[in-house]
């Protein structure tokens, strides 16, 4: 080799090196940077320079222009919290709910599991953090959702109406990986998820039959109006279900054990499994519903009810039940009434733009795979399975939507703009042979859906005597105002405190899901109280409110920087039942129900429409069944600055709660709140 020759060879080699090096050394630098989580807990308004200088370096090592999965290497894992600071947070978030003799018993269980098999169990659990990239999701999947054998519609699933929402701050986007080509397999023991690198089609389901439809054509993915096209000859189909084909679906909604017998025996081999496979192994799930829905001025209170039940059950049949439902509400006029044009916006989603733009969600849920439904006046109603939280697809929805109405749009016409192809292959019908014996289970697996859907009583209503601008103008964190007037509410209600769940999400470690706050607290209860007492003063009732804000503040962050109570409990007691140890604080600590569950949906991901100046797309946000038989489930957004939307479900079978009259009682406490402070406020100028 020559010496010009070597020159070149070494300068290449130290050139290579050098990159490498830079790159190494720019990835753990922005590692480092994004460890500190001190702006979380800073005053609302204040910026300290530390966080500035902070905030410009992190802009600075993330980049010009990121991708979706830029900052997957560069996120801190996620942190294991002291057992004892977790005892410690535990104990003083079930004080209020505990009589004195139950409280002390649980103090000397939960120190003497402090101080024995605690640091035991910690242990291994370190362990476990320092090769896993997340010691709490691969354990929180599979034992919180795969492992449950009742049915998915209702328990696990949720639904939701278009949201957005913007940051600097990278969050993980893991979970976006499985939002298409992803299903979840029914087991005797346990389900599994399937993913697939790619599909290129979908299948679509309308008056019981299943169409697989292909979205590519010569090397390229179908243009709106083709889309249209195949919609519509499948609305022009004039064919029949076949025998069992129209409520097969059914199998998906009731339990588990059921559907996955069924799948081995009769969905194997053959025809059926050809077509089973179609459905399985789709980008996602479409849906022509039948039916009309949306919010109708002339009856709004049961016009609302009935799109929620809609949007979480649907017929029990006409949806592939993996876990979830969101909803796009905004519909056209000018769409066709069969709902044929709208599917176009479905399509879209599988564009990679939507995904990337969204990549800031502030969610954190598993994503199994994506259903949607366009009813007959033209709605859309998204579905994604994930598991019980709201998932981190919340974005997409409102892209597509955006891009829609506003980019694509439509012809004169009210069609699609663009042409039409007749060289595109028609929809392929999906083929089935259904036994009779299999018809029996699917009858069974519908008759526990119907069941479980007809026990549901929802509660969906806008609130809009005030919004966010009102909250903010008395110095208060919106999302704590709305938790402590839940509070109120389900102390008028049902006269008593609960253990409340609302959902934290910790996307800002790698794989990051979610996270409980415990949202009643010594001060709630204490504010709450005084709100009751019409002697307390109005300067003390203030003194309260203002502790319980500053608390559930507190709680909040700290549960999305890693310090949260139930996580790291529940990945405890998984390391008990591996060591085969019994743990009575444990035990008993899992066991306690979650009467009060709640979540905010975040309402706006991506800058793409005003809102005020847009008001028909504006979000109806999304809701999930109660997590207790005897409880509350409540979901809730904050639309802009007049508006937040309530959604509230319980259980009809339980005499003690009514969905309705929760929604009475907590429209009363907003506004007594609201009342309470603004007079404050108001008493200081």
């Amino acid at each position: 080799m020559s010496d010009q020759m070597k020159n070149v060879v070494s300068g290449v080699l130290f050139g290579t090196g050098l990159w490498v090096a830079l790159i190494i050394t720019m990835r753990y630098s922005l590692k480092v940077l994004l460890s500190y989580h001190g702006w979380m807990f800073a005053e609302h308004g204040k910026m300290s320079r530390a966080t500035k200088i902070w905030m410009g370096m992190v802009k600075v090592f993330s980049g010009r222009k990121p991708l979706l999965y830029s900052f997957q290497t560069s996120l801190p894992r996620l942190p294991v919290p002291a057992v004892k600071d977790t005892v410690n947070r535990y104990l003083e978030s079930v004080r209020p709910l505990m009589k004195e003799d139950d409280f002390r018993r649980m103090t000397e269980l939960a120190e003497d599991f402090a101080v024995n098999l605690g640091p035991r169990l910690q242990w291994y659990l370190k362990l476990k953090s320092w090769w896993a990239t997340n010691y709490v999701s691969d354990w929180w999947e599979e034992y919180v959702y795969l492992r449950g054998r009742g049915p998915l519609m209702v328990n696990s699933n949720y639904y939701a109406m278009i949201l957005l929402l913007g940051s600097t701050i990278p969050l993980c986007s893991a979970q976006w990986e499985r939002m298409f080509n992803t299903s979840r397999i029914p087991g005797e023991e346990t389900d599994t998820i399937q993913h697939i690198r790619d599909s290129k089609h979908i299948v679509v389901y309308h008056r019981g039959r299943y169409f697989k439809v292909w979205l590519y054509h010569d090397g390229r993915l179908l243009w709106p109006r083709e889309i249209e096209q195949q919609i519509q000859r499948i609305l022009d189909d004039p064919s029949e279900p076949q025998a069992g084909e129209a409520k097969l679906a059914a199998l998906t909604a009731g339990e588990r054990v059921p559907w996955a017998r069924c799948r081995q025996a009769y969905f194997a081999r053959g025809k059926n499994k050809q077509s089973l496979d179609a459905v399985e192994k789709a980008a996602f799930f479409v849906t022509l519903d039948e039916t009309e829905q949306g919010y109708r001025r002339e009856d709004p209170v049961t016009s609302m009810d009935s799109y929620a039940k809609s949007l979480l059950h649907g017929s029990c049949f006409d949806r592939w039940v993996l876990s979830a439902c969101l909803d796009d509400g905004a519909a056209d006029d000018r769409r066709k009434q069969d709902g044929s044009c709208s599917v176009r916006t479905a399509v879209a989603c599988l564009r990679p733009e939507p995904v990337v733009a969204a990549r800031q969600s502030i969610s954190g849920g598993t994503l199994f795979s994506l259903t949607l439904c366009c009813t007959k006046n033209g709605a859309l109603l998204q579905g994604l399975v994930p598991p019980a939280s709201m998932a981190n697809v919340r974005g997409m929805p409102a892209y597509v939507m955006a891009t829609d109405s506003f980019q694509l749009g439509y012809a004169e016409d009210g069609h699609c703009k663009g042409d039409t192809n007749p060289n595109i292959p028609y929809p392929t019908r999906l083929q089935w042979e259904i036994p009779e014996e299999c018809q029996e289970v699917i009858e069974m697996s519908l008759n526990t859906a119907n069941l479980l859907a007809d026990d549901v009583d929802f509660h969906s209503f806008p609130f809009n005597a005030f919004g966010k601008s009102a909250i903010k103008r008395c110095r208060t964190s919106p999302d704590a105002f709305v938790q402590l007037a839940l509070q109120l509410a389900h102390y008028k209600d049902m006269g008593k405190f609960c253990l409340t769940y609302e959902a934290s999400m910790t996307r800002l470690f790698r794989e990051g899901r979610t996270e409980t706050v415990r949202s009643c607290t010594m001060e709630s209860c204490s504010f709450v109280l005084a709100m009751m007492d019409p002697h307390t003063t109005v300067e003390q009732k203030r003194k309260l409110f203002k502790l319980a804000s500053e608390k559930h503040q507190l709680l909040y962050r700290l549960a999305m920087t890693g310090a949260g109570i139930d996580r790291h409990l529940f990945c405890l007691y998984v390391v008990s039942k591996y060591l085969a140890v019994d743990s009575p604080f444990l035990k008993e600590v899992l066991s306690e129900p979650w009467r009060l569950s709640t979540s905010q949906t975040p309402h706006q991901q991506v800058e793409l429409f005003h809102l005020e100046r847009n008001p028909e797309y504006v979000s109806s946000g999304g809701g999930f069944g109660p997590v207790a038989d005897d409880g509350y489930g409540v979901s809730y957004i904050i639309v802009g600055d007049k508006l937040i939307n309530f959604h509230i479900s319980s259980k009809f079978s339980c005499p003690e709660t009514d969905s309705h009259r929760f929604g009475q009682h907590l429209r009363e406490a907003l506004v007594d709140i609201l009342r309470l402070i603004s007079l404050t406020s108001n008493s200081k100028k």
